[in-house]
């Protein structure tokens, strides 16, 4: 099993910035396809970004392409985002997610074995 915790969140005016953490521990940080997902109030829980286990490929959804980038270092067993440019409908608890089931790439939330207890983000008007 690998644990997983979430860091970053907070309370941040629309156009603000944020950059979430995700230290993982456990198993191989460096083998496993990670993820954010979000869950706002009254809505399921939905993807956010993911990279590969190597750094060479990632992924968004579409409402954060542009705002949001995702990485990872291998060496400090840590996964990021940064959050530019946060609007209202941002607002959520962010989970970070790890495919530890294999090595492939994945978004969907089944792929993802691992997961995070989340972090508060509320952005404000």
């Amino acid at each position: 099993q690998v644990q997983l915790v979430e860091s970053g969140g907070g309370l941040v005016q629309a156009g603000g910035s944020l950059r979430l953490s995700c230290t993982a521990s456990g198993r191989t940080f460096s083998s496993y396809c990670m993820g954010w997902f979000r869950q706002a109030p009254g809505k399921e829980r939905e993807f956010v970004a993911a990279m590969s286990w190597i750094g060479d490929r990632s992924a968004y959804t579409d409402s954060v392409k542009g705002r949001f980038t995702i990485s990872r270092d291998n060496a400090k067993n840590t996964l990021y985002l940064q959050m530019n440019s946060l609007k209202l409908e941002d607002t959520a608890v962010y989970y970070c997610a790890a495919r530890t089931q294999d090595t492939y790439f994945g978004t969907r939330e089944k792929d993802f074995g691992s997961w995070g207890q989340g972090t508060q983000v509320t952005v404000s008007s």
